[in-house]
């Protein structure tokens, strides 16, 4: 490389973003542009350091248990056997760990759904009636830390509506509605619209929003392709179809987002009590939640966000599986948990999870891939819908998070006592990894053992 190329190379910023009329994009990583956060390039690209590489968190929601006799892996690494509902993970098992045994203290002898949910990431005890209270969920304690390294502190995404009003056991619905909680009376006001939460990835805006984004930059796109090595040329431009292709998906659900709104107005009828499809969300669940991995996906790649919390139902979902041929929706096919029915379920909500694993781990940075320095955790409020136990949290893992978390293993913790059990612990245990450290969250002081 000339000393003239290496000053042209030092001048593109890693912080810029391509920009057209109302829209930024963020880049991926490239390996001849210096790591995130990076102001320039160095003059030798390979120097670059790899620890500058982001981690992140995301958790992926599924209400109201899951099928005990299908949820189950046994062995390590290349040779881990995994369950029927686990099956969908094959392909990155050596990339994730099957933990069971943990719980949520506060969430045992309060009585059903609310009281299991409304606390899964805090740890904090929940209060009943009309004042809500419970406590920060750690995916924003890391926001809070974290927030200032990227544009979005946090992205907090949905698939199905909250519901209002109040359950059975005096909890507010508020609590089966949201497991992100801002601080101890606010939760994170949910994003369940697609085209909302992809417009936000890309601060898409004004009256130009319903026009492709990669039109508005093409011009800056084509000049930073000539500038990069050509390796990274040739990611940049998967990176631009892979965005192409869900913009793509995104108009459809922009449009019925635009008519939700027409005939609310109309009727004088807020979205928010309307039903699918009427409130312009996608009536195929299975492309919306698609979508809403894709969007999280991309969120990490680009550095846009490092925390994302993702509930693909909330609890007591009414959410229904015809594809599936399920006869019921979500909540009452749980109360029949061990069926071959609700085990298609399972086995659904853990293919989403597999998808946006995989999904990552095809997206190289550095030496990995985007994967490698993540940390995705799946999880239920309960063990078991049929029972209501949340006595333990079915949980999987996926990814190394920047090489401090070892993967491809099976944890059982249930026989190690409750105080070395709890679900705060792995939450100290994985803050640690990114840098938060704290003396105690939720009930937990000590961190998780063998994590």
């Amino acid at each position: 490389m000339t000393d003239r190329q290496k000053a042209h190379r030092a001048r593109i910023s890693r912080r810029t973003m391509l920009q057209g009329a109302g829209v930024m994009m963020a880049l991926p990583w490239l390996e001849s542009i210096n790591a995130f956060g990076a102001d320039t390039v160095t003059a030798d690209a390979s120097t670059a350091a790899v620890t500058a590489l982001p981690k992140r968190f995301a958790v992926v929601f599924m209400a109201d248990g899951i099928n005990a006799k299908h949820w189950w892996a046994k062995g390590s690494g290349a040779q881990m056997e995994l369950g029927k509902s686990l099956e969908p993970m094959e392909k990155v098992k050596t990339k994730m760990n099957f933990i069971t045994g943990l719980f949520n203290k506060a969430s045992t002898g309060v009585g059903i759904h609310p009281g299991q949910t409304g606390n899964l990431l805090s740890g904090a005890h929940l209060t009943k009636g009309a004042e809500l209270h419970g406590g920060v969920s750690m995916d924003q304690v890391l926001a809070t830390h974290l927030g200032d390294q990227t544009v979005q502190p946090s992205m907090v995404l949905g698939c199905e509506q909250p519901v209002t009003g109040y359950h059975e056991t005096n909890f507010s619905m508020a609590y089966s509605s949201h497991i992100s909680w801002e601080t101890a009376t606010s939760p994170v006001p949910l994003e369940e619209y697609p085209s909302l939460a992809f417009d936000s990835l890309f601060d898409n805006k004004g009256s130009q929003r319903n026009k492709s984004i990669l039109d508005r930059v093409s011009s800056e796109a084509k000049r930073l392709s000539h500038q990069v090595s050509s390796s990274d040329k040739a990611k940049l431009d998967e990176y631009l179809t892979s965005v192409r292709s869900v913009e793509k998906r995104i108009d459809s659900t922009r449009a019925l987002r635009d008519k939700a709104q027409e005939r609310a107005k109309e009727n004088g009828q807020p979205m928010q009590m309307m039903k699918r499809p009427d409130n312009g969300l996608p009536e195929d669940i299975r492309e919306h939640m698609k979508l809403m991995c894709d969007i999280v996906a991309m969120g990490f790649q680009t550095d846009k966000t490092r925390i994302a919390t993702l509930l693909l139902c909330r609890d007591i979902s009414g959410l229904c599986y015809p594809f599936l041929d399920v006869k019921v929706s979500h909540h009452p096919a749980s109360h029949n948990d061990t069926s071959d029915a609700y085990e298609r379920i399972c086995h659904y909500y853990v293919s989403k999870f597999a998808y946006l694993a995989e999904k990552l781990d095809s997206m190289p940075e550095g030496e990995g891939t985007v994967l490698d320095n993540c940390c995705l955790t799946f999880m239920s409020n309960m063990w078991s819908g049929t029972r209501h136990d949340s006595t333990k949290v079915p949980m999987l893992t996926a990814g190394g998070l920047g090489g401090t978390l070892k993967t491809g293993r099976v944890l059982d913790y249930l026989d190690k006592g409750d105080e070395n059990r709890k679900l705060c612990s792995y939450y100290l245990s994985i803050m640690d990894r990114m840098g938060v450290k704290l003396d105690r969250f939720g009930d937990a002081e000590q961190r998780l053992a063998n994590l």
